[in-house]
């Protein structure tokens, strides 16, 4: 089937699907939704059978839909209509929540039903429910609806306010007010609950040293108090601040002004030497009961497993970021443990350098050079391991630098619903380090490599393992995958598996190494990231401007409007 996705960006829901129906055969562009000329150009000129939404911000104009089947995805439950349905679902505590997909009408959200389902909430941050609920609701709804819309012979059910079973109702878009935070009465839970229901976007706004700021990335503290609003502490790239019932913590900010752009920073970051005299409370990443508490990151020991988990926001990976990880690996490896699983976060693997703290930098490209020097030393201490097998365990999707760092690992395994962009050319043609020329030959065809790395397209955990991208893929939820990686890596660790494969990498490696040194990797790479800093082009100061800043997309690119190429072929 001929299906078009009309959306605001290439999101994860977005490239989620984009997966699972070209996985099925379906034959899907993509036409991002600037303004209706565009929106209708598009529709004409690729002629789908059906036309998807899975994330927009405007309604889809009336002279499509009226001619067109126009499924819309909405974060909410059958009735739920208006913005902010998932911000309202955590700021009310609801049990339960859900994703329906609509036919587009004449009023916003208000269309005939396709599909709906529902899943239990969590006590999570707004993009992480997106990102894990949301998106595995809204794939199996649009997947039971495109296959209703396939037999031709389906009738959606309208909706039905009278019907006692449709709990949703419409509400008006959430406002800064409605999640406003007061220090002096709010407790620890009220507090988390109003940041998590704006993290991603917009933030919950409040004040910093006077300044006004948005709040992002918060999480509890079980033993710090002190007088209620005032910031008591920080820690790496956080700051604590104190409750009227204990404290909780803020990881990022981002300061508002009507005088010059802003964009997320972390904490630390952003406010810099006005936390001079704040105290530092560090944080032991070996700690074994730390109650909680921030740490982005940490290691656990069970037998003769060790588990690195490095939680970072987003998924990026700032210099002190990965000199700090490093640091914690290189440690570990010292300990008595046969295997040493890298865990990544719950919501990213890793995503690579941290472009938002580049850009901030007073030298941007110095700071890209620090940043890629940083990735390229933490990659070599994972690739040059040798009391140790290594595991790259993805819980959460992965793109550029991060790919290739799970890569340096000798055994991946990942969720089955996690998506890879393994490529860095979207970012103003950025050649990319992290030792990828050296890594991912040995694991994919050059045909495969190329494709790879220059189509700038996401792949699915399954057609990863199919090329040998990865090693294996599992259809679990984060908590049974973590069971299995345990079983796995426990296997790993037996003595007489845990020899021979052990004896078999460390002899590949010096092959490898007398072949062609790993410097030599480095040095090839960095040549052409130097050019990509320092050099006259200046794609990709200019690509990470846009991406830190959010700027619109002016067009949508080539390589997912493949509905252009019929134009100009």
């Amino acid at each position: 089937m001929r299906i078009l996705f009309l959306t605001h960006s290439f999101n994860s829901l977005t490239q989620r699907l984009f997966i699972e129906l070209t996985r099925r055969g379906h034959e899907i562009s993509i036409e991002f939704d600037i303004n209706d000329a565009v929106t209708i150009q598009a529709v004409e000129l690729f002629s789908p059978e059906l036309i998807i939404a899975p994330f927009l911000k405007r309604a889809i104009p009336e002279e499509i839909w009226r001619k067109h089947t126009c499924f819309v995805v909405h974060p909410g439950i059958i009735g739920d209509r208006g913005p902010s349905a998932l911000d309202w679902a955590i700021m009310n505590e609801q049990l339960q929540w859900g994703v329906t997909v609509l036919q587009a009408n004449a009023e916003m959200d208000a269309g005939d039903i396709w599909a709906a389902e529902t899943f239990p909430m969590r006590l999570a941050k707004k993009s992480s429910l997106y990102r894990h609920e949301v998106v595995d609701t809204a794939v199996h709804s649009v997947l039971t609806a495109v296959k209703h819309f396939a037999t031709g012979q389906f009738n959606p059910q309208p909706l039905d306010y009278s019907n006692p079973s449709v709990q949703g109702r419409l509400h008006n878009p959430i406002r800064q007010s409605d999640r406003a935070i007061n220090w002096q009465l709010d407790n620890s839970q009220t507090i988390l609950k109003k940041i998590h229901a704006a993290d991603g976007f917009p933030g919950a706004l409040d004040t910093l040293f006077g300044e006004p700021y948005y709040l992002y990335d918060a999480c509890a503290e079980a033993n710090l108090t002190g007088k209620p609003g005032e910031i008591i502490a920080k820690r790496d790239h956080a700051i604590c601040r104190a409750t009227v019932d204990g404290a909780i913590w803020v990881g990022h900010v981002k300061h508002k002004t009507n005088t010059e752009p802003s964009y997320k920073l972390s904490a630390s970051t952003a406010l810099g030497k006005q936390l001079a005299s704040i105290t530092r409370v560090p944080f032991d990443p070996f700690s074994t009961e730390p109650g909680e508490t921030y740490r982005d990151i940490w290691f656990e020991q069970k037998n003769h497993v060790g588990y690195l988990h490095f939680a970072f926001y987003n998924g990026a990976m700032d210099t002190t970021q990965c000199q700090r990880l490093r640091e914690v690996y290189l440690k570990a490896t010292q300990l008595n443990i046969k295997v040493l699983v890298l865990m990544g976060g719950p919501d990213f693997w890793s995503n690579g350098i941290h472009l938002n703290h580049i850009e901030h930098a007073d030298s941007p490209a110095d700071e890209s050079w620090r940043n890629i020097n940083a990735m390229n030393d933490l990659v070599h201490a994972i690739i040059t391991t040798n009391r140790q097998l290594t595991i790259a365990a993805l819980q959460g999707n992965s793109g550029a630098g991060g790919v290739f760092l799970s890569l340096a690992a000798d055994i991946i395994y990942a969720r089955e619903s996690v998506v890879l962009n393994p490529h860095y050319k979207s970012m103003g043609n950025l050649y990319g380090s992290e030792y990828w020329t050296y890594l991912l030959p040995k694991r994919v065809t050059k045909e495969q490599a190329d494709s790879l790395t220059q189509n700038r397209l996401p792949i699915g955990a399954p057609e990863a393992r199919q090329m040998g991208l990865i090693d294996e893929c599992f259809d679990l939820n984060l908590q049974n995958f973590r069971e299995k990686i345990t079983q796995l890596a426990e296997e790993f660790a037996t003595d007489k598996k845990h020899h021979y494969l052990l004896k078999q990498k460390n002899h590949q490696r010096e092959t490898d190494e007398q072949q062609k040194p790993l410097q030599s990797y480095r040095d090839e790479e960095l040549r052409q990231m130097q050019l990509n800093f320092y050099g006259f082009d200046p794609s990709y100061h200019v690509a990470r401007y846009h991406f830190v800043h959010k700027i619109p997309h002016g067009w949508t690119p080539l390589y997912l409007a493949r509905h252009h190429k019929i134009k100009f072929p």
